[in-house]
């Protein structure tokens, strides 16, 4: 059964030609920020949706908390006004458990899932991440490079980190703190509360989980659930933190072009 798609109310990037492929950024990014090192790369053999969430590029913030079914739909709904009747998806991050439910409600439209840096739902630890971004975003007027020290300790891995020197890390704490999209706290609440443990059977769709070795936010260990619970489903590894854009943009996006080749074939 073809569900009745909402008309969708998130901006939305178009590039490229070939076949479809949706993309669903990350919490407090954006699809510029999440995927703009490899857009162009993509674009050269796919058409490419990027749609921004609420409070992210030029959607304006939801008035109300989000729902995940809601920003699933509404996702899908802006590759179909685009003229992508099937499509790929590939999530990141928050994206990731947004990629699977739009699969599980509009199953014969999505044709294949990339996975990378995600979980099925917040364990303990992410919770606690969540709450600390939280409070974070709250004292952003008393401290406004709080948050942006805490995104850089969490998102960047280690061994980056530790090779940079201090005005690098200045440069990165200014830039960040002066980036905050206006929607970043109902994102974090959406993190805080999703569950897609039960939506992973369901999937039918090649997959490809990409996890991030080195992360310090979505671990390792959420990324290897997520491919567990999806019959058929590939993992392939990248070693880096949270920032696969920022620390490996050409492995992410040859790891991706990769197995969408293969299904396509």
């Amino acid at each position: 059964m073809t569900r009745t798609l909402p008309a969708s109310p998130l901006s939305r990037i178009v590039r490229g030609t070939g076949p479809g492929l949706l993309l669903a950024h990350g919490g407090g990014g954006g699809v510029e920020p999440n995927f703009g090192p490899i857009l162009d790369g993509l674009a050269q053999r796919y058409t490419v949706v990027g749609p921004d969430y609420p409070g992210t590029g030029r959607t304006p913030r939801a008035t109300e908390p989000l729902d995940l079914d809601t920003l699933a739909d509404q996702l899908v709904a802006t590759a179909v006004e685009e003229g992508l009747e099937t499509f790929a998806i590939a999530g990141y991050s928050m994206g990731v458990p947004l990629a699977i439910r739009a699969t599980t409600r509009h199953p014969e439209r999505v044709k294949a899932l990339v996975l990378t840096a995600g979980f099925a739902h917040p364990n303990p630890r992410l919770r606690l991440a969540a709450r600390a971004w939280l409070g974070h975003l709250r004292a952003l007027e008393l401290d406004p490079n709080r948050l942006a020290e805490f995104l850089i300790l969490t998102g960047f891995s280690a061994p980056m980190l530790d090779r940079l020197d201090q005005a690098t890390v200045d440069t990165l704490v200014k830039d960040s703190a002066a980036n905050t999209p206006p929607g970043t706290e109902d994102h974090v609440q959406l993190v805080a509360h999703i569950d897609v443990r039960a939506d992973l059977a369901a999937v039918r769709a090649p997959t490809l989980v990409i996890s991030t070795t080195l992360d310090q936010l979505a671990t390792p260990h959420l990324h290897r659930e997520v491919a567990d619970g999806i019959a058929g489903a590939r993992l392939a590894e990248i070693e880096c933190g949270h920032l696969p854009f920022v620390e490996r943009p050409q492995e992410w996006l040859d790891s991706m072009r990769a197995f969408l080749d293969e299904v396509h074939r």
